[in-house]
């Protein structure tokens, strides 16, 4: 069957089978990138080598792999690993659970994620907004202190559920819910966590014994200057130092790039000074507090520590997911970040699938929550990183730290990790993008402030939820409340603009000339309905005031609206018995494919008569222009005539 095609050359679609349109507009939502497409017309043996350098990208890379590549990759592997040793020590701390298990989560993921992973610059490892999440939700249930075995069951349960939460995104595809943590919730979000991990340090810095358990400012300052006859000036003293020692080296690499290194081995050279201080000076007779004996030996396995009773379950399933998200984010976020500086491209999808595998992995062999921080792989990155081998070499190395070196962190002063924390902290507060967003969006600004002080005042949780929820109400607001633009005419062109943006546009006598800029449903039908009704009077009192002729036509340019629903059907019935009680004549300008397809079907074509749906707005001024000077005032009173074709 051909395409029915108006008189003024706005074709309408041929109908298609349900199924075909719904499997068209499943691969859209689920298959934009069309994964399936290298499998087409390949012989059953080549299909299996391309599913399996699919799900494990070091099968398409390995075998290409050269001494160069190995080179640069061993340089990258030992200095992320130099960060990556005191980082998830202070991490674990982070998260409440024992120092060792930082070493643990930087062994077994890293090596699954090299298998599976399709970025070349992402180091992984433990997070510390992730680590504040996990400490933050599972202590509402279970006090570390009290039932720490029980604590660090639950750890490993919601790790668990995190990866299998973030590996059937991946292979559901589904990976679109995690774009609904905007740019600026996300500013927002890390900036309050930062800022709450930093307050949190205060019980190390300042050798506090007791502390609150709630992470809100209120809280701190109140466990802080409560206890102040507690404080100990040795250890204040000591963390101060390793902060400005920290921060002078990031500055330092930042002005010297090829300096990186300097910034990447300051934090282990941290913990070798420290330990060195405490171990001659024997500093913890006098208020500094060590980390003590971390047992030595690979990752015990933990498949049978996880728990799938109640209640401690939904508490498990429930932290999993939201740092399960959380992790996803930032770590597709990192990745495509260094893919765009060396042009090459990953699949979100199947680093959910890599991201989700290695937690789960991760949670059978005593390791928590892991995914790839900005800190450790900027650090890959400016180590000349050439493959994700280098999350291999930095496994190596941290399995050998635990097999012989754990016992040189026996005297590692608490202090020096919270400095190590604070010192990374700090780069995560964007307070530039802050700006930056106040200068160009005012409700982004606005979505970042209030994520940021839902964090510092309520919780990590509360802040994630505001964060989410406003950028939510923001994508239903453009959706409910579309903007309408009033159309004019370039002078000496023949093009039309909105006349706000460009004030020399010309309006055309006779004629108001709108443009709808969005799809239209159930959401937006009413709106839309009064809207235009509204711009109607306005013209119309815009005309009596200035003493024009009437106006006679409204013109819609339907070119920005890509679908329409049965209300929005309904819409167009009820504007067009509004503009003909008023005499005026309603005119369609370039409905899309499915909107045609839609308005044909529902009869409304026939309804306003073909003969008024022009192909472009010229095209359509063109014709009122010359039924305006050629036929009476009023076009209903010409309907009988013979219509546009008799013209």
């Amino acid at each position: 069957m051909g395409n029915k095609e108006c008189p003024n050359g706005v074709a309408i679609p041929p109908p298609q089978p349900f199924m075909k349109s719904l499997k068209y507009s499943l691969k859209e939502t689920f298959f934009p990138d069309d994964p399936l497409r290298q499998f087409k017309n390949q012989a059953a043996s080549r299909k299996v080598v391309l599913a399996l350098q699919y799900f494990l990208p070091i099968c398409e890379w390995g075998p290409r792999y050269t001494l160069r590549f190995l080179k640069s990759d061993v340089i990258a592997g030992i200095t992320i690993a130099s960060l990556a040793i005191p980082q998830g020590i202070s991490y674990a701390k982070l998260a409440n659970l024992p120092p060792i298990l930082g070493l643990y989560s930087s062994f077994i993921p890293p090596l699954i994620y090299a298998m599976m992973g399709s970025s070349r610059d992402l180091a992984v490892g433990t997070v510390a907004v992730g680590s504040l999440l996990m400490a933050s939700m599972l202590g509402k249930e279970v006090n570390y202190i009290h039932n720490p075995q029980l604590y660090l069951h639950l750890a490993f349960t919601a790790t668990f559920f995190a990866g299998v939460f973030q590996a059937s995104l991946g292979l559901f595809r589904l990976g679109f819910i995690v774009d609904f943590l905007s740019h600026a919730s996300i500013v927002g979000f890390m900036g309050g966590a930062a800022t709450v991990v930093c307050l949190q340090q205060l019980k190390s810095i300042l050798g506090l014994e007791r502390f609150t358990h709630h992470a809100d400012l209120v809280s701190v300052m109140r466990s802080v200057f409560s206890q102040t006859h507690q404080w100990r000036w040795e250890s204040a003293v000591l963390g101060c130092c390793f902060i400005f020692f920290l921060l002078i080296t990031r500055y330092f690499s930042k002005q010297k790039p090829k300096l990186f290194w300097v910034s990447a081995m300051a934090p282990l050279t941290s913990v070798i000074l420290g330990s060195l201080l405490v171990y001659f000076t024997h500093a913890e007779k006098h208020g500094v507090q060590v980390i003590g004996e971390l047992k030595k030996g690979l990752n015990p396995a933990s498949v049978t520590d996880l728990i799938f009773v109640s209640p401690y379950m939904n508490t498990a399933i429930k932290t999993g997911i939201i740092i399960g998200i959380i992790a996803l984010a930032e770590g597709i976020a990192v990745g495509r970040s260094f893919a765009m500086f060396k042009n090459y491209h990953i699949d979100g999808n199947k680093e959910m699938i890599a991201i989700g595998t290695m937690n789960i992995v991760g949670s059978f062999t005593s390791c928590y929550l892991a995914t790839g921080p900005f800190s450790r792989s900027a650090v890959n990155y400016n180590a000349g990183c050439k493959t994700a081998a280098s999350n291999i070499v930095m496994a190596i190395a941290v399995m050998l730290t635990l097999l012989f070196l754990t016992p040189l962190f026996h005297y590692t002063p608490l202090v020096v990790l919270s400095a190590i924390i604070v010192s990374a902290m700090l780069g995560l507060i964007d307070y530039e993008a802050a700006i930056h967003l106040w200068k160009i969006d005012k409700f982004d600004f606005l979505v970042c402030i209030s994520a940021y002080i839902g964090v510092v005042f309520g919780s990590v949780e509360i802040g994630l939820v505001i964060a989410v929820a406003i950028s939510v109400l923001r994508v239903l607001l453009f959706v409910a409340r579309p903007r309408t633009f009033v159309l004019g005419n370039i002078p000496n062109t023949g093009a039309y603009r909105n006349v706000e943006q460009y004030p020399n546009a010309k309006h055309i006598p006779g004629m108001l000339i709108l443009e709808i800029d969005a799809p239209i449903y159930f959401t937006n039908a009413s709106y839309l309905r009064e809207r235009i009704t509204r711009w109607i009077d306005e013209e119309e009192d815009r005309i009596k005031a200035s003493g024009l002729n009437s106006l006679q036509y409204v013109i819609l340019d339907m070119t920005a609206v890509a679908n329409i629903d049965t209300s929005g059907i309904s819409m167009f019935e009820e504007v067009k018995k509004i503009v003909e009680r008023r005499g005026l004549q309603l005119v369609l300008v370039n409905p899309g494919s499915e909107v045609m397809k839609k308005l044909h079907k529902a009869k409304f074509l026939d309804e306003i008569g073909q003969r008024w749906v022009y192909l472009t707005v010229e095209e359509a001024v063109a014709a009122c222009n010359f039924m305006l000077h050629t036929y009476q005032p009023n076009p209903k009173k010409d309907e009988s005539g013979g219509g546009w074709n008799n013209v």
